[in-house]
């Protein structure tokens, strides 16, 4: 199938006659004359709209933000350094509580990661696998992003149509791993199982019935004048802001910066699927949002596409020294139970050298990278999370804008804590 090159432009509906952008400048003070003191107030860490612990110390004229210095650090779990001691295995369930909207996103860029340093080339089936669950945990992240950025806006309809949306997802993750959220569900050279009898037409209704409930909150927010009004001209970067502060993922594309992973360094197959990047134009809160809802669009047709061809045929690499025998194998047979022995206790070790994989997370390009001496753990593991470099601007967005428009702002870079503080 011809892959589009050309990315899609989002652009603002004209029926809504509504553009509530202001005028470039600072913001005049009411009264020019009258002297008052700055405040310092703290956002955070325990607060609904800060998205999880993350502290924003603001010093505030009024209600105008005058600086913003973000805090992290309230739940760092020191997942970098305790991969130092695991096998790269035992490293799998660390990745999905990074960020635990997307759990299987990050599941599997670890373990391309992993393979990438070994040299292993996964099965056909096993590539298609990957790229479902990666396409539908960025529906699943971005309808968190919605439904808790309609509320923190003063929406609360769009929230309950998005979560009721996600639990659907929920129950494919269940149906698959056995869990919710901490997936887990990839191993080095495979997956921790196929797909059981049955899931794919559970993601074929999924998909037949999302894009209505999508088009109905489009309904709701587009062209919405209070979220207009809050949004737009809110929160703007431009595009070359945007690239010098290591901008990724949505909110770069809505700066009009089209760059993607899955085009310009393109990863099983990309390149073969019919999809779309949608990009913005003026960086603001209005242009993230958009580009999200219609980056669900295009997961939607990746989705569809990946169903489409999901070949036949094993799932893992059929190498005894890299996947595990079968249940029944070890049970029966000398050799598979000295296989699986081995691989439990001395892992699979990797050739001494480095690597970096990239992808294109929900929130931005995620990057593995690793340091291998040749054993079977890692010397060192350190992770490109979009999240935290996103988080980095918030200092420049918010200064004269209002404390309301500050909370707006965060939301709009959709952020997890789980990737900062890791």
């Amino acid at each position: 199938m011809a892959t589009k090159t050309v990315e899609f432009q989002v652009t603002r509906n004209p029926e809504a006659g509504m553009d509530f952008r202001p005028a470039a400048g600072p913001i005049a003070p009411v009264e020019p004359d009258l002297d008052s003191e700055h405040m310092l107030i703290n956002i955070g860490p325990q607060h609904p709209a800060t998205h999880g612990v993350l502290r924003l110390v603001c010093e505030l004229d009024g209600e105008t933000v005058v600086r913003v210095i973000p805090h992290i650090g309230y739940l760092h779990s020191s997942f970098e350094k305790l991969g130092e001691y695991r096998h790269w295995n035992q490293i799998v369930p660390l990745t999905d509580r990074m960020d635990y909207l997307a759990p299987l996103i990050y599941n599997c860029a670890f373990a391309m990661a992993v393979e990438k340093l070994m040299g292993i080339e996964v099965t056909e089936r096993c590539k298609v696998v990957r790229v479902i669950c990666m396409e539908m945990d960025r529906i699943f992240s971005h309808l968190l992003w919605l439904g808790t950025t309609a509320i923190d806006i003063g929406a609360f309809t769009p929230f309950l149509y998005a979560f009721q949306q996600r639990e659907k997802i929920y129950r494919l993750h269940e149906a698959y791993t056995g869990a919710r959220i901490t997936t887990s569900a990839t191993r080095i050279g495979g997956m921790m199982a196929d797909l059981p009898e049955g899931w794919t037409d559970g993601l074929k209704a999924f998909l037949d019935d999302f894009p209505k409930t999508l088009d109905e909150i489009d309904r709701l927010l587009t062209t919405n004048a209070i979220h207009i009004g809050r949004t737009q001209g809110v929160g703007a970067i431009s595009a070359e802001d945007a690239v010098n502060y290591g901008f990724t993922g949505p909110n770069l594309r809505a700066s009009g910066v089209p760059y993607d992973v899955r085009k310009d360094r393109p990863y099983y197959d990309y390149e073969t699927y019919d999809f779309e990047v949608p990009i913005g134009e003026h960086g603001d809160c209005y242009d993230r949002y958009l580009v999200r809802m219609e980056e669900m669009r295009q997961s939607v047709r990746i989705l569809r596409q990946a169903l489409e061809r999901l070949p036949d045929g094993p799932i893992n690499v059929e190498d005894p020294h890299i996947s595990l025998p079968d249940k029944t194998d070890c049970m029966s047979d000398m050799e598979s139970m000295i296989h699986h022995f081995k691989l439990i206790t001395d892992g699979i070790p990797a050739p001494p050298g480095d690597c970096y994989f990239p992808v294109e997370g929900s929130k931005g390009e995620l990057g593995m990278y690793l340091v291998s001496d040749g054993g079977p753990k890692p010397v060192r593991w350190r992770v490109r999370p979009p999240s935290f470099v996103n988080l980095s601007v918030i200092p420049k967005l918010a200064e004269g804008h209002m404390v309301s428009d500050l909370i707006v702002i965060n939301a709009s870079l959709d952020i997890v804590l789980g990737e900062i503080d890791r």
